[in-house]
């Protein structure tokens, strides 16, 4: 079970927002609310915040506009929330891809990829038909040539946490000790 943040000896207060990258199914809204529980800070999750602002569903924004007019509308809102004062941020799975929203995650949040293997993404996004990537082909073949192209830019994130088929609490409390590491380590070397 989680532990308020408080109950720590020295409360982990990061000094910018945490951002939560990597593919759809790797767990970012569901780590990233026990996460923002955890550091005591508010969670926002950018596909919300991206419907709300343009008040249809994502899927809806693909069928209307296609991708590339999503990806340009998600990188105004996710700007847009950097510059609130610290929180946890659930990314989608292509925000980190786009170089401009990259860089604006670079300069003012500490992102951390949550890296899942095939397996685990595809046990985790079969059962939900929301995802209009998926709609595309076979859900497993697209998810592994996602893997293919976006790890390797995921692993640009500063921090890796595996998300495996472990209780979501357990790899939260992987990232608050990654996390806590990173901060001491920047700490350190400034």
């Amino acid at each position: 079970m989680l532990k308020p943040a408080m109950d720590q000896e020295v409360p982990l207060i990061p000094p910018r927002t945490v951002a939560l990258v990597g593919l759809m199914g790797a767990g970012k809204s569901a780590i990233g609310k026990r996460l923002a529980l955890r550091l005591g800070l508010p969670f926002v999750d950018a596909d919300d915040e991206i419907e709300r602002a343009a008040g249809c569903t994502i899927a809806e924004i693909f069928e209307k506009y296609g991708e590339s007019e999503f990806r340009a509308g998600e990188r105004r809102v996710i700007a847009r929330l950097l510059e609130r004062p610290p929180h946890v941020l659930s990314t989608g799975g292509g925000a980190y891809m786009d170089p401009e929203t990259r860089g604006l995650m670079r300069r003012h949040a500490i992102t951390v990829w949550l890296r899942a293997d095939l397996d685990v993404l595809y046990d985790r996004v079969r059962k939900r038909g929301h995802r209009p990537l998926l709609r595309e082909g076979d859900p497993r073949e697209i998810l592994g040539r996602l893997m293919a192209q976006r790890y390797p830019v995921y692993a640009e994130a500063d921090i890796v946490v595996e998300s495996t088929a472990q209780p979501a609490d357990r790899t939260t409390e992987q990232v608050v000790e990654a996390l806590a590491a990173w901060l001491q380590k920047e700490k350190t070397s400034a």
